[in-house]
């Protein structure tokens, strides 16, 4: 099969498309002949091994000490289950599906447990889109829902509002019954304010914490923001919420739990099946909808990464997986 694969962290130009064996599920695994496929900024990271301070040293022994333990990068997919193994339940050979898996999706096929976050593929999405949609929308809804208990009448600031966690989660602090206020850059201020958004700022402009305005949450999705200049912005028991951050991060986390009043709550919460099955709910009732900036071959992998370095995408980078017809 055709996969993207890699053999060293590094830039984009690390990633090279190559002839791989195809992977055999075991028992409680299940085969997707994936027909999409994504880059995420965490693919990117992960390729580059972009990581320094505190969480230097574990996630390379995670991942690999001296090159990728995991050589073919990718997320999300879509597709059809192509085979079942022997404890299988959950799947039929032939379901569509959509899910997320850490590694090994950027391939023509992918082996998955059965019990990871994946769920049939909701009808009225493409693959495109619904490769588009599990880290993002997961993500926004485990911060906003667990993390932020975001609650109706809540005031929610969104930073980043364009980006692939960003657009789920200007839609889903909606859903919950927040006023929300996206900060992005001016070219993405009318994407943002289409998915929902009842005030929309650019940050190169304007700085959305000087206007008065106070949040009850503050969701910083690209870790550019600091508790020290956003607390006066947050009610006095509000949480500033933190998808990227350090050991700063931590820190405060640790300190503010300690007493009463504003937080900072730093941390990735493990999203489940069940998760996914909320979003798939959502998506078809009409109340969340992927955002797709750009589709590349799967043979283009390493010109979709160096997108994704730019830190300008809106919404979701999809890898189109140009496989072969359904297999005998």
């Amino acid at each position: 099969m055709k996969a993207a694969t890699y053999s060293s962290y590094g830039p984009p130009d690390v990633l090279k498309l190559a002839d791989v064996a195809r992977p055999t599920p075991k028992d409680n695994e299940v085969l997707v002949w994936v027909r999409a496929s994504s880059v995420t900024s965490g693919d990117a990271r992960m390729r580059g091994f972009r990581v320094s301070g505190l969480f230097w040293l574990p996630l390379r022994l995670w991942l690999g000490l001296f090159g990728p333990r995991y050589p073919i990068p990718g997320m999300e997919f879509s597709g059809r289950v192509m085979a079942a193994g022997a404890k299988v339940t959950r799947f039929k050979v032939g379901e569509p599906v959509f899910g997320l898996n850490l590694f090994g999706a950027n391939a023509e096929y992918a082996v998955v447990p059965e019990d990871a976050v994946m769920a049939p593929k909701p009808d009225m999405l493409s693959d495109a889109e619904a490769a588009a949609v599990p880290f993002g929308a997961l993500t926004a809804l485990l911060f906003l829902r667990d993390l932020g208990q975001v609650k109706s009448g809540h005031h929610v600031a969104v930073y980043g509002a364009s980006g692939n966690v960003g657009v789920f989660a200007v839609q889903l602090a909606k859903y919950f019954g927040a006023t929300v206020t996206g900060v992005c850059s001016a070219a993405n201020m009318a994407l943002v304010k289409s998915l929902g958004a009842d005030r929309v700022v650019d940050y190169a402009s304007h700085d959305f914490t000087a206007g008065g305005e106070t949040y009850d949450i503050i969701f910083d999705t690209v870790g550019r923001t600091r508790f020290a200049h956003c607390k006066r912005a947050l009610k006095p028991h509000g949480r500033h919420l933190f998808l990227d951050g350090g050991l700063r991060e931590i820190a405060q986390t640790l300190a503010t739990a300690l007493r009463r009043g504003k937080r900072v709550i730093f941390g990735v919460p493990s999203p489940a099946q069940e998760d996914l099955a909320v979003i798939k709910t959502l998506i078809e009732a009409g109340q969340i909808t992927p955002v797709i900036d750009r589709t590349y071959p799967l043979h283009d992998i390493a010109e979709a990464h160096r997108y994704v370095d730019t830190g300008r995408k809106r919404g979701s980078v999809v890898i189109d997986v140009d496989g072969l017809a359904w297999p005998d």
